[in-house]
């Protein structure tokens, strides 16, 4: 009995501050916004009988221009704070496993926390620019760990040349979500093709944990072993990564059939098709320049996709219902770069999705027939 008490009063004596503060890592869901987690900061104070949630990863959906905001990368994402039953409710609803891991740092680090953190709440300073590689809510609890905690990771989270695309293609393939990885691949371009250094690694929340895992121990710092608090497996089950390369495939070959018939609803039909073909491609085109120079999106500049879909097969659509002759030289250069872009395809700075490639194939297919016709 006397060694207990002694035991119990030597810890209250060294942690003074009467706070413990753990990482929580949330689980991937079924819905694209949650499939690559979620973190947050807890925060207890036995002392004033609390228990916080720091949650970085809060947005106004009811702002009346969100979705302009959303899509030119200017919505201001900000920190909120909730309490533990708030915040676990919708992780138990969605059967989504949250594991928390106690941080053991000084009682003055602990309130350095604590401070920082009720800083951040105050006006302006609860906003930031939200960046999906360099500045999320996972980014944001590792910046704080880092620099209050001692956060310090030796050993390589990934293995070598991993590049923020492989990180992004992991979980998109584990949840069986090959439509919104075709999205991503050509939404986010070169940028995310770049290999990430260890502090990189975690901007997502499972390499996060990992990190505070095998983090380097100093003297005064340590992570304490981690617990869970719901407990499930990946809620996705993993299906075919490949529907989009099967399915753009077979248009591929539907649409080179017709086009060797020679009936006039063979023509009618191969002349609507290429009417949509480069409609479409030309669209895309003009959607990636916008996200390129129109928006605040860095994961969005110098996209290699620009080679296939060009903007101005937008105007080259309309050329099929005249004279395409006219448009003779314009579908030569298209055909030419579609050969330079498939030979190429597996060396550019970017990662281009394999899906592209039968659209690409049909490009040059047609804009050959075009220029003959």
């Amino acid at each position: 009995m006397l060694a207990f008490v002694f035991c119990s009063n030597s810890n209250a004596q060294t942690d003074s501050s009467h706070l413990r503060i753990s990482v929580l890592t949330c689980a991937p869901g079924d819905e694209l916004y949650s499939t690559f987690g979620h973190t947050a900061l807890r925060i207890v104070d036995s002392s004033k009988q609390t228990d916080i949630i720091y949650n970085y990863g809060t947005f106004d959906f009811d702002d009346p221009d969100f979705y302009m905001k959303f899509t030119r990368g200017k919505l201001d994402y900000f920190l909120s704070v909730e309490s533990l039953a708030q915040f676990m409710y919708e992780y138990q609803v969605e059967k989504r496993a949250v594991t928390e891991q106690e941080i053991n740092i000084p009682a003055s680090a602990k309130i350095d926390i604590a401070q920082a953190l009720k800083e951040n709440m105050v006006g302006a300073n609860r906003y930031y620019k939200y960046d999906f590689l360099y500045n999320n809510c996972t980014t944001r609890i590792r910046d704080i760990i880092q620099k209050y905690a001692g956060l310090s990771v030796s050993r390589p989270l990934v293995p070598q040349k991993t590049t923020f695309r492989n990180m992004l293609h992991e979980y998109l393939d584990k949840g069986g979500k090959p439509w919104s990885r075709l999205g991503i691949d050509l939404l986010l371009a070169s940028p995310i093709d770049k290999i990430v250094t260890i502090d990189q690694s975690m901007f997502l929340p499972d390499y996060l944990m990992k990190g505070v895992d095998s983090a380097a121990h100093r003297k005064e710092v340590a992570f304490i072993k981690s617990r869970t608090l719901i407990s499930t497996g990946f809620p996705s089950e993993p299906g075919s990564n490949y529907w989009p390369l099967i399915i753009f495939s077979i248009i591929c070959i539907i649409i080179t059939f017709i086009s060797f018939l020679k009936s006039k609803t063979a023509i009618i039909l191969t002349r609507v098709f290429d009417f949509l073909l480069f409609f479409k491609t030309g669209l895309i085109g003009c959607l990636l320049l916008f996200m390129w120079f129109g928006t605040d999106h860095k994961a969005c500049a110098v996209n290699y996709n620009l080679l296939w879909a060009l903007p101005t097969h937008l105007i080259a659509a309309f050329s099929v219902w005249k004279k395409p002759n006219r448009f003779a030289k314009y579908f030569t250069a298209s055909s030419v770069l579609s050969v330079l872009l498939l030979i190429t395809w597996f060396w550019l700075p970017q990662q281009l999705n394999p899906a592209f490639i039968p659209i690409t194939l049909l490009l040059l297919f047609r804009s050959v027939q075009l220029r003959k016709s």
